[in-house]
């Protein structure tokens, strides 16, 4: 970006998975600043007067590319993308269908390939632009029952680390987040394969991790942060 601190023109966005948890945090604190924010989801939400809901299911991938394409020129343009969709699974890879396998690949790792392929030539032709890619700790380390998840979060650390050399030349930041668990809707989804002795209540909240995407976006021009880890201080749950 060519200011000093980017946040201070008027800005626009793109966040996936804007109807809860991280997502949902970072868009209200994006509008919060003014930034024009296109919310998308199934069931994201208007944030007036500068977040507008487009509804998008994710999960059919074959779609994602040519909607977000139409929502970046509806938007007349977009200087912030911040991938942050994604599901979770917990169970041992010998038993794991190939069904959810898929499933999990498809919205944690291909989806964000195809929004990032469909801002990229806007960026690139305005010789700016920022890309966060939520991940997690899981694509740092690995956890039993979470075989399939570590191996979807490795590989979009993997894809971000070599997408910002790609990108670098052309203006364009390509960074990482890696939050510890936080405490969102998606242990919900998960039910009674959650473990008993996980305490939510001493996971990050939301805000935290959204404070953190904040941060990176407001840095100046010259400085970057690749590849960001924030953990609970209660540690690994």
């Amino acid at each position: 970006m060519t200011q000093t601190n980017p946040m201070t023109a008027p800005l626009k966005a793109l966040v996936t998975g804007a109807s809860s948890g991280i997502g949902q945090a970072i868009a209200q604190k994006l509008t919060a600043q003014q930034v024009h924010t296109a919310l998308v989801s199934r069931s994201a939400p208007d944030m007036p007067p500068y977040g507008k809901a487009y509804p998008v299911d994710l999960s059919i991938v074959s779609d994602v590319k040519s909607k977000i394409q139409w929502i970046v020129q509806d938007m007349d343009g977009i200087d912030i993308l911040i991938n942050c969709a994604g599901i979770a699974y917990i169970g041992e890879l010998s038993t794991m269908p190939l069904e959810d396998w898929q499933k999990l690949f498809d919205l944690n790792v291909t989806t964000v390939f195809q929004c990032i392929q469909a801002v990229l030539p806007t960026m690139r032709s305005q010789g700016s632009g920022i890309i966060i890619n939520i991940a997690s700790i899981a694509g740092k380390q690995g956890f039993p029952q979470w075989s399939a998840y570590c191996a979807t979060k490795f590989a979009v650390l993997g894809m971000t680390q070599a997408l910002a050399e790609e990108e670098r030349s052309h203006g364009i930041k390509v960074m990482a987040i890696c939050p510890g668990s936080v405490n969102t809707p998606i242990w919900d989804s998960l039910g009674d394969r959650v473990p008993a002795n996980f305490n939510r209540h001493a996971m990050l909240h939301p805000d935290t991790v959204a404070d953190a995407v904040l941060h990176m976006i407001n840095l100046p021009a010259s400085a970057v942060i690749t590849d960001l880890v924030i953990m609970p201080s209660a540690g690994v749950l």
